[in-house]
């Protein structure tokens, strides 16, 4: 389920976040309009040939690269999936992860947005103290049986503009979710193994859509 509505959205394990005090201070849109820009973003390069995006689901990850991914605090995210094993890993085993969760966030939007069409989206008014650094972004995805899922991004101020670093489907954050199944797969096969899946997974997407 989550897997899921995480392709539809788009884009007590939270570490300390280093945030801007001033909104001023902080380049580009606020966090609502960089959800509601690089989503209608999204829709107009899918509407613009939305057969072959249907023929090819693989040809939306290019865009969710190029649109959604960059307003997506990618580190952080990874950090916090990894949570004490970050402590430990070397750089290398840090940056390898980066990179395959990366690939891994990539994959899991890109698929199912081929259908995303403007009916599925809804921005809910925003509420929050941009002074804080960490805010929320609310907003609602219209399933086909007509359900409304609540879909939540958390987002803070970086000295690069406002980044989302989770996403919350019906309550349940994707990053605590990612951060349970990789610390199973951790405790019984090692840091080492995971990356190697990661990194298995994407060359074999890529073979695939070549």
């Amino acid at each position: 389920m989550i897997r899921k509505f995480a392709a539809l959205a788009l884009l007590s394990l939270v570490l300390p976040l280093t945030a801007a005090a001033d909104q001023q201070a902080v380049p580009g849109p606020g966090p609502q309009d960089v959800i509601e820009q690089s989503a209608r973003q999204m829709l107009d390069a899918l509407d613009a040939d939305r057969d072959a995006y249907r023929k090819d689901p693989k040809k939306v990850n290019g865009l969710v690269d190029k649109i959604i991914l960059p307003h997506f605090d990618t580190q952080l995210a990874a950090q916090l999936v990894l949570g004490k094993y970050w402590r430990t890993a070397t750089a290398e085993q840090r940056q390898r992860f980066i990179d395959g969760f990366y690939h891994s966030l990539l994959n899991k939007y890109g698929a199912a947005l081929s259908g995303f069409t403007s009916n599925n989206l809804a921005m809910l008014p925003f509420r929050g103290d941009l002074s804080t650094g960490n805010v929320t972004v609310k907003t609602e995805v219209k399933l086909d049986d007509g359900t409304r899922v609540p879909v939540n991004y958390s987002m803070r101020a970086t000295p690069d503009g406002w980044k989302a670093w989770d996403v919350s489907i019906e309550g349940i954050s994707y990053i605590k979710s990612f951060k349970t199944d990789v610390a199973a797969e951790i405790d019984q096969k090692g840091l080492d193994a995971v990356i190697k899946r990661l990194e298995a997974e994407s060359a074999s997407d890529h073979h695939g859509a070549a």
